[in-house]
């Protein structure tokens, strides 16, 4: 019994390795483009609000597909679809890499977008399963997804510089490729699991208690989806015009590689904290912190912006990671993957407008248009985790009065 507990273990470590690596890698393939378009521009002789429209597409499929991603993980395997995770990501950034034209180039994108959008439904629902501790094993991942976002820009940067923009492409590629067939080999396949997974919610909802906290939620991630994604895309573009003159590509992307990491520091707070205080009342001082941050950005430059979005960063990476953790309360593991999907189609798909808005906004007036509108979607998310956590702390009350024995 005891090696077959040992084995246990080492297996679900290991699953837990390859989960945590992928949302690296899915974060960093995504933001790869934002950075390298940078030089791009100048190029092919395009604006850089032309050029960073190309991978709308790929935002998009990003947020799209993860309903199907999602449907598929419930009723085929979970662990089969992490393995399309790999290895497409890989495929899509080679075609990429070799890309003859900027149309097969946008098109390499939409791709790339269609299988990183796996990983977050099913990644998640396999990590949650899977997880005995779940708020230090949700912020450890959401660190190793930050850590992926936070390289993105200095390494694509740093290969752009050295190699040429094709290379940042194609040295990922083959990491996903090469992580794939590897994870295959070393995970144990999971369709046997498939109509037996627990269909009950830690906390139960009434109907009208469901209702009124995902009719919440879907704000939620609407609006944290566009100030996590407009951050996410074109944070290197701002420091490139707001640090001022004589700053190189290379330091644009170290800078932005620094900020991105002090969400790291917020998810491993956040991951302690809420084993202390109530996940939504972290909630509402994480995100109050987002607005606040933002709002010193729309009015600073140099050493100060990089400051500001330092503080943005980590409540916005805070907020993914509580926001997780509250949602996997109130959903059961036979669904979790489908209720995944839906809350990261809305936080993704936003990905889409995001670029869209920093293109539109930007080419009309700079980023101060840029940062106004994140402050005001800033502003329409404080006010929607609010409520939200008003309808979370009444169902948990009454699930509280529930349990407790008749007098």
């Amino acid at each position: 019994m005891t090696v077959t507990a040992s084995n246990h273990s080492g297996a679900t470590a290991r699953t837990i390795g390859f989960l945590n690596w992928a949302h690296a890698i899915d974060h960093f393939v995504i933001l790869i483009f934002p950075t390298v378009v940078i030089g791009m521009a100048a190029v092919y002789g395009r604006t850089y609000s032309e050029m960073i429209a190309l991978s709308t597409a790929s935002f998009v499929a990003f947020g799209v597909f993860s309903i199907p991603a999602g449907w598929l993980a419930d009723h085929w395997s979970r662990r089969k679809m992490m393995a399309a995770f790999y290895l497409g990501c890989g495929v899509s950034l080679a075609i990429a890499a070799v890309a003859p034209s900027l149309f097969v180039l946008a098109a390499a994108l939409f791709l790339l977008g269609v299988f990183a959008a796996i990983y977050h439904p099913v990644g998640m629902a396999m990590l949650i399963d899977i997880s005995d501790a779940r708020g230090r094993t949700l912020a450890f991942n959401g660190v190793c997804g930050n850590v992926g976002a936070a390289l993105a820009a200095g390494i694509s940067a740093a290969l752009a510089s050295w190699l040429g923009w094709r290379f940042a492409f194609i040295i990922p590629a083959a990491l996903c490729l090469a992580t794939g067939f590897i994870f295959l080999a070393a995970v144990q396949d999971d369709s046997h699991r498939i109509g037996k997974r627990q269909t009950t919610a830690k906390v139960p909802l009434s109907p009208r208690a469901m209702a009124a906290m995902f009719g919440t939620y879907i704000v939620i991630s609407l609006m944290s989806g566009l100030t996590f994604n407009i951050s996410l895309v074109a944070l290197p573009k701002l420091f490139d015009e707001r640090l001022g003159a004589g700053v190189s590509l290379v330091e644009v992307g170290g800078l932005a590689t620094a900020v991105f990491l002090c969400g790291a520091i917020a998810q491993i707070a956040v991951g302690r904290l809420v084993e202390l205080v109530t996940p939504t009342v972290l909630l509402i001082v994480v995100v109050c912190l987002q607005f606040t941050g933002i709002l010193w950005a729309s009015y600073a430059s140099g050493t100060a912006l990089v400051v500001a979005f330092a503080l943005t960063m980590a409540a916005i990476y805070g907020q993914v990671t509580l926001g997780d953790i509250v949602l996997a309360r109130f959903t059961a593991d036979a669904w979790r993957a489908r209720i995944y999907a839906v809350r990261y189609f809305l936080t993704f798909i936003s990905a889409g407008i995001a670029v869209s808005l920093i293109a539109a906004l930007h080419a009309s007036g700079g980023f101060g248009l840029v940062l106004s509108a994140m402050a005001v979607f800033a502003a329409v998310l404080v006010a929607a985790v609010v409520a939200f956590a008003l309808v979370v702390s009444g169902a948990e009350a009454r699930a509280r009065r529930a349990v407790q024995p008749a007098e």
